[in-house]
């Protein structure tokens, strides 16, 4: 069962990468994020949380070794993907649930952030307006 995710949150977590053998295929790299997803209500002094909620991010894609290298712990970051169930058995023989994302993207907001260098497309060079002096 899955249900269609999109929502803000902070990473918890330093970000793990992991790669796995897929045969004579290329390996298949997940990006594992812990992230807590908020509800910001209005209050007389500004907002409070109310009903967030943490979730697994996987997030499957060649590039994520690089990616993983970008996001850190703190940083805001929308997700859009996929909730899905994942029922299992602990070690004591108990069922258990949990539920993650399986992200199609993961967008860093801007909040926080210092600076931004982007690197040119493969076979081009660099945009004179893009690049810092």
């Amino acid at each position: 069962m899955s249900t269609y995710f999109f929502a803000e949150g902070n990473i918890g977590s330093a970000p793990e990468f992991h790669e796995y053998p897929n045969g004579n295929e290329e390996p298949r790299r997940v990006l594992r994020l812990n992230v807590y997803f908020d509800n910001p209500v209005p209050v007389k002094d500004g907002y409070e949380d109310r009903g967030g909620f943490w979730r697994p991010v996987d997030w499957w894609h060649r590039d994520t070794e690089h990616w993983a290298t970008l996001f850190k712990k703190g940083m805001r970051v929308v997700v859009l993907g996929r909730e899905e169930r994942d029922d299992w058995t602990d070690e004591d023989n108990n069922p258990r649930t949990t539920y993650r994302i399986n992200a199609r993207g993961v967008g860093i907001m801007p909040y926080r952030i210092e600076a931004l260098t982007l690197s040119p497309k493969q076979g081009s060079s660099p945009d004179p307006e893009l690049v810092g002096e």
